[in-house]
């Protein structure tokens, strides 16, 4: 293998996931491609397009050339247009061509990451012309595919992989995000520590602190005398942090002890994707 370690387990996630996505869809009757998902807009058919032109982009191919119409009331900004364009153009795909599609990118791709040489720290295309390192593009793509495995298998009702190898690189992309969440948009107080424990198939204690300047750091240590603590399973954790369901939904699977005011601000802003 020429993969360079550090990316290794991304990759393995990845294909970890589309494999497990391969095997919900390859046998689906045709009106279950329209079933919906948790993703706002999103149909069965829509999530594995995304997933498509996701590696298809990965790949290096050409995003396509197609007009959006104009009645998607679910697309309301740059980022959600560009993430529209390869799900829109697959809109009237029959089953056999979704599946196909897909299987072809996946041996495309695995022939890529087999002959992948460049080091962690290449420059590669991200969305809207950014540019990132390999090393964040291959962990970001680990992330996305994973989680829209999920969607997947809530809306088909089979539920699994919780505990996957992309579902502990999905744990570690959310709880990136967290510092900005609470230090940030719940402006949780100057030189206080808010923590957040989770239990289920992934099971996980972290401590955001927030230093005199007001900037949040992700710890592994407890606080003691933290101004919030969080108690969630992780299905819930991961379906508040991708925007999948909202604050007032998961209620009653969230337990809020201390300044119940600060954990409430938590989770309105716990959606961290865009």
């Amino acid at each position: 293998m020429s993969l360079h370690p550090t990316l290794q387990p991304y990759a393995d996630a990845w294909s970890h996931s589309i494999e497990a996505i391969s095997e919900l869809v390859q046998h689906l009757p045709e009106a279950d491609w329209n079933r919906r998902t948790p993703c706002p807009g999103w149909s069965v058919r829509d999530v594995v397009s995304h997933v498509i032109g996701l590696d298809s982009e990965m790949y290096g191919d050409p995003r396509p050339i197609h007009t959006l119409p104009r009645d998607l009331f679910h697309v309301t900004n740059d980022h959600q247009r560009y993430m529209e364009m390869q799900v829109d153009v697959r809109r009237h795909h029959t089953a056999p061509e979704m599946t196909s599609e897909l299987e072809l990118m996946t041996i495309r791709r695995n022939r890529q990451l087999r002959n992948e040489n460049r080091q962690p720290d290449a420059r590669v295309r991200g969305p809207l012309g950014t540019e990132l390192t390999l090393e964040e593009a291959m962990r970001r793509h680990a992330f996305d595919v994973w989680a829209h495995e999920q969607d997947l298998r809530t809306a088909l009702g089979h539920p699994g992989n919780l505990d996957s190898p992309g579902a502990h690189v999905a744990r570690d992309v959310l709880l990136a995000e967290l510092p900005r969440v609470v230090a940030e948009k719940a402006q949780a107080p100057r030189s206080s520590a808010v923590v957040i424990d989770v239990h289920g198939p992934l099971e996980f204690l972290r401590t955001i602190r927030v230093d005199i300047q007001g900037r949040g750091t992700l710890e592994t240590a407890p606080a003691l005398g933290p101004a919030a603590t969080l108690t969630l399973d992780w299905e819930t954790f991961f379906r508040l942090a991708c925007g999948r369901v909202s604050a007032d939904a998961a209620a009653d699977r969230v337990k809020t002890e201390g300044d119940l005011d600060l954990a409430a601000a938590i989770l309105r802003h716990f959606a961290v994707t865009p």
